[in-house]
């Protein structure tokens, strides 16, 4: 099962046409040429890493076109849309839950509940990816959560880019936190995303602290990013489906402008690698060998780290990004339990 991207911002341009590579034209040697400036021009033939399921072995062999193919905004959303019910359908298959809607804070939210067992006084909040343009993961990310902590889980459907870019998003999710401060102890709650969820997710953590609200018991950030201000190195080697796929070289300059908005790039907030990071909650971090990502995530993990604060940083090998999406991996089965166990773990008892 192939998902549909979790971060990739795509949205109406000009693009000049360009065909997919063939197999007589796709390289059969390894080139490196470094030019003064020290960027690399390279082929690279890649075998599978062995170590892989042979589920992730068939996922990774699925061949998928380098031409490009731009969606309209609406054309994103409602593909994203239906994927994500047929993937959240496949998630509720292994992962049994109760879901419902329902608003908080006037915030839209889904609320995910284990079907029985729950651990009544704690609650896990989600903040979906989708390129804060769409919603590509509020039932995939939590519905598995959900199922395995025993928690209930609540997935903020926060204000979209571009019609609302920063800091709408986190206004949005700020909003749910602090009426779910009136109902649960901050020690009992924690709050969790992939891809522009994890970057939202390390966002949340510098307005608490600038707003002198409690930091929640955990954090979960699954392939993000802290610095809207330059794309990170795995952004120029990967696309979303690892090393298969359409991939430009990535701009100089801030990244996704259609959330940045007219704010700084380099505000403490929007990007928390220049926030004083001292006193976040403990912290997961996960990421993986072909995530467009990966630089991202590890450059987080490091301010942490520095920072004083515990943080815990989880690789796979030769996967792509967010791959956890698909719940037949056993990968993703091993994912979703250190995400798991990561959260009762550090959630006060």
């Amino acid at each position: 099962m192939k998902f549909l991207a979790a971060f990739v911002l795509l949205l109406p341009f000009a693009v000049p046409a360009q065909q997919a590579t063939t197999a007589a034209q796709a390289p059969n040697r390894d080139t490196s040429y470094i030019d003064a400036n020290g960027t690399a021009h390279i082929t690279r033939v890649v075998p599978l890493p062995q170590s892989l399921s042979p589920q992730a072995k068939a996922s990774l062999a699925h061949r998928v076109s380098d031409a490009n193919n731009p969606q309209t905004l609406e054309d994103r959303r409602h593909g994203t849309d239906v994927w994500q019910e047929r993937a959240g359908a496949a998630s509720r298959a292994v992962y049994p839950v109760n879901i419902a809607s329902g608003k908080i804070a006037g915030v839209p939210v889904r609320i995910v509940t284990p079907l029985s067992g729950m651990k009544a006084g704690y609650v896990l909040i989600n903040l979906h990816g989708g390129g804060f343009n769409s919603d590509s993961g509020s039932l995939t990310e939590t519905i598995p959560i959900a199922n395995l902590t025993r928690m209930k889980v609540v997935a903020v459907l926060y204000r979209l880019e571009p019609e609302h870019p920063f800091p709408a998003a986190v206004d949005d999710s700020v909003a749910v936190y602090r009426a779910l401060l009136r109902s649960y102890p901050p020690a009992h709650i924690a709050i969790y995303g992939t891809s522009a969820g994890a970057i939202l997710t390390g966002e949340i953590g510098v307005e608490l602290k600038k707003l002198g609200l409690p930091e929640p018991g955990a954090l979960g950030i699954f392939s993000g990013f802290g610095d809207f201000s330059r794309p990170g190195d795995s952004q120029s080697m990967y696309a979303l489906d690892g090393l298969s796929g359409h991939l430009d070289p990535p701009s100089p300059g801030a990244m996704n402008p259609h959330y940045v908005g007219k704010t700084n790039p380099r505000d403490p907030v929007l990007s928390p690698v220049f926030a004083d990071l001292h006193g976040l909650p403990p912290t997961l971090f996960i990421s993986s060998e072909r995530d467009m990502l990966l630089s991202g995530t590890t450059i987080l993990d490091r301010a942490f780290l520095r920072a004083g604060d515990q943080a815990q940083l989880i690789v796979f090998e030769g996967l792509p990004h967010a791959f956890w999406n698909d719940v037949s991996l056993p990968e993703s089965r091993e994912a979703y339990g250190y995400m798991a166990r990561f959260f009762t773990t550090n959630l006060a008892k």
